[in-house]
């Protein structure tokens, strides 16, 4: 029987992914005495490493039989847990991902930082007296026994009852490679039981209906034929006696009636034998850990994309189907012979279908949302290592991880919010001993929320340390030329500069910051899921960088305009409010520019018909209809001929489908089957400032304007 194990990969990829986070986050949250974490991070390691071994990924099963090694010491209680044991697993928990993506894409890895790895691990595992001994009885029972080991340790024979479910094979694990790794303990022997073996016409090719009794002779202890099983100990029964014991005899006879399976070659013996370097010499050759050639060719990559969905939302999706199948049945019937006496029972049906339609939408969309604690967990680690590299006391305080955001954005958000959780340690919190001269605690304090509000999900980074210096940056963009001298900026406005690009305001350039690049990233990558990036600080308090996103990209709610023969959609997430424009509180200015009055803002007003090129009957501003919107931290009011009805929108790109237009972020089927264009704010500011700079006469004054007055 064949299995084609590579169809088990994406599985094995996922799951192993899954542990070297579990792995990752609680090495950080490991304490001395904490066997319980100890044993998961073992667990999981030995899950990567069996699997690994399975599938033929030489690199990852060497690699971590060397992790295992040392975990296995702290489990028994061999070795203490010490700071300096974590930081390098932490680094070997970077490594095995290097490998196991390496191993994915069947391409290249970094071997210089895997090799200094396992030469740290491997001194890890030598005494620190220099005498050469493993600080521990380290495990080699996966090397080869030369001729002289055997002359000086005792050779044992042990009788071993194996027993597989019959679903072994569909988990992809072969009992060969069981008996591989076995013969490279010693002489090994199998003897097959068939008895369980159906007719012909009866076997499934992917069942296991065999047993087998198998003879070793070996150095080796119980305790490491134990371990070669581990990998299918919850998926067999084993029994493991040792010669000498009560079924001596039966061992013996077992001996004399051998029947052989196929002998493991010699390539299959590497495969399963990875080489176990206890000596810090011994790993310190270039080849220490090579690729392996003998991994499955069949895949040139394995893209891992999937949502793990809890069986609650496919219930409620499959009861939403069957709804929806029963109020179609429904109508059918009513249409194949329609009298007027049956219009009040086609209004429900079509009523109900509605209301089924409306809910197998959310339910579709809640399929899609994950806990945004997929993309906070990299955090605790990040900021684990900035404190290690800039020398600063802080610690990371995660809420509202279980907040809901749709996967798309959830994968476009992380690099951003990495960008943003630098910026806080480089920027934000002040050294400890800055922290106490000014009354605060040594340790500062870097604090992760999510949460909702109303369609949007708010994240907030905020940190407890210095907070902005309004003033020096703003000199800062009056020296780069960004705004003039004698500008009149709000707090808001002043900290928006800090977006600009080539913007910095470090005094000295790091390698975690300081040369201007990357918030101007953020905002853009932020802008371009339909959110927007807010900050509010305090000198000595802390600073607060506020990003609001859009819970998904494929629905849009949406306020409905009127402009001439045109209808459009503003997104509502960008509207502050829609207002009747009164004559009294125009005020205008040089150029073309027109400014409204709004409470303590002077607002800008962009008439929409003049920026598509529209004819429409209302192109007078007295008692025009305002729609106040507001992005890059600019308010600026969209003059429209009428406001419809609000509603969601289902989003189609035009790039996709057609090329990017300024000023339209996509568009959407409406109700009638006529096409709406969905209005880009941001792109539309842009389009104003570049319709001002065509103008030589005016065009520097009219930009100046809308910044500063917005």
């Amino acid at each position: 029987m064949s299995v084609d194990l590579s169809q088990f990969i994406p599985s094995f990829l996922e799951e192993s992914f899954e542990g070297l986070e579990l792995m990752e986050s609680s090495l950080l949250d490991l304490k001395a005495g904490d066997h319980e974490t100890i044993h998961s991070i073992f667990r999981a390691a030995h899950s990567i490493k069996g699997g690994a071994g399975t599938f033929g990924f030489e690199s990852v099963t060497e690699f971590t039989h060397l992790v295992e090694t040392l975990l296995d010491e702290m489990r028994d209680g061999r070795r203490e847990v010490d700071p300096k044991d974590i930081e390098i697993l932490l680094t070997s928990v970077d490594c095995m991902r290097l490998l196991i993506e390496a191993a994915r894409d069947d391409e290249e890895y970094d071997e210089e930082k895997v090799n200094q790895t396992t030469r740290q691990l491997a001194q890890t595992l030598v005494n620190e007296d220099g005498t050469g001994e493993s600080s521990a009885s380290v495990k080699n029972s996966h090397n080869n026994a030369s001729a002289s080991d055997n002359d000086t340790e005792q050779l044992s024979t042990f009788k071993i009852h194996f027993v597989p479910e019959h679903n072994l094979a569909k988990t992809g694990n072969d009992p060969l490679f069981l008996f591989n790794a076995l013969a490279d303990l010693g002489e090994l022997t199998t003897i097959a039981n068939t008895s369980e073996l159906p007719a012909l016409t009866d076997i499934d090719p992917q069942e296991l209906y065999l047993s087998w009794d198998l003879t070793l002779t070996t150095t080796a202890s119980e305790a490491d034929i134990n371990e070669v099983f581990e990998w299918v100990e919850d998926e067999c029964h084993l029994e493991i006696t040792k010669a000498g014991d009560d079924n001596s005899a039966e061992l013996a006879q077992a001996e004399q009636e051998p029947v052989e399976v196929e002998e493991p070659t010699q390539e299959s013996q590497q495969q399963s034998s990875p080489p176990l370097p206890v000596e810090a010499d011994e790993v310190a050759q270039p080849a220490d850990i090579q690729k392996s050639d003998s991994k499955p060719k069949a895949k040139a990559k394995v893209e891992v994309s999937s949502i793990r969905v809890g069986v609650d939302k496919v219930d409620s999706l499959i009861n939403l189907v069957g709804e929806l199948v029963i109020t179609q049945s429904m109508l059918s019937e009513l249409g194949s012979d329609f009298q007027m006496d049956k219009l009040e029972r086609l209004t429900s049906g079509l009523e109900q279908l509605l209301q089924n339609t409306k809910e197998l939408q959310e339910s579709v969309m809640r399929i899609r949302m994950l806990p945004i604690s997929f993309a906070f967990n990299r955090f605790p680690r990040l900021v684990h290592d900035l404190a290690n590299k800039t020398g600063k006391e802080m610690e990371l305080v995660i809420k509202g991880e279980q907040t809901e955001l749709d996967k798309t954005v959830m994968e476009q958000i992380g690099d951003p919010l990495v960008h943003l959780v630098r910026n806080a340690v480089d920027h934000g919190i002040e050294p400890s001993e800055v922290r106490l001269a000014n009354g605060k605690s040594a340790k500062g304090t870097i604090a992760l929320d999510a949460y909702h509000q109303g369609g949007n999900i708010v994240i907030e980074i905020a940190d407890d340390g210095g907070g902005i210096n309004r003033e020096k940056v703003f000199a800062k963009a009056v020296e780069k030329g960004i705004v003039e001298p004698n500008s009149t900026l709000n707090d808001s406005q002043v900290f928006d500069l800090l977006f600009e690009p080539g913007f910095s305001t470090a005094d000295q350039v790091t390698d975690i910051s300081g040369r201007g690049v990357g918030m101007d990233v953020v905002k853009r990558n932020i802008q371009s899921l339909g959110g927007r990036i807010q900050v509010e600080s305090t000198i000595g308090e802390g600073s607060c960088f506020k990003v609001n996103l859009p819970l998904t990209l494929a629905i849009l709610d949406g306020q409905l305009v009127k402009v001439g023969t045109e209808t459009y959609i503003i997104p509502l997430i960008s509207i502050v409010e829609s207002l009747q424009v009164d004559k009294e509180l125009l005020n205008k200015v040089s150029g073309d520019m027109t400014l409204y009055r709004l409470r303590d803002e002077n607002v800008p007003i962009l008439p929409v018909y003049q920026l598509f090129g529209l004819t429409t009957d209302f192109t007078e501003i007295d008692n025009a209809l305002l729609v106040v919107v507001e992005a890059d931290g600019q308010k600026v009011g969209l003059m429209v001929d009428h406001l419809l009805a609000q509603q969601q929108v289902v989003i189609k790109s035009l790039k996709d489908n057609y090329q990017q237009v300024i000023g339209i972020s996509g568009a959407t089927i409406l109700g009638d089957g006529s096409v709406a264009m969905i209005l880009d704010i941001p792109g539309m500011i842009q389009m104003a400032l570049s319709s001002a700079q065509t103008n030589p006469t005016n065009g520097k004054l009219r930009q100046r304007n809308i910044r500063e007055h917005s």
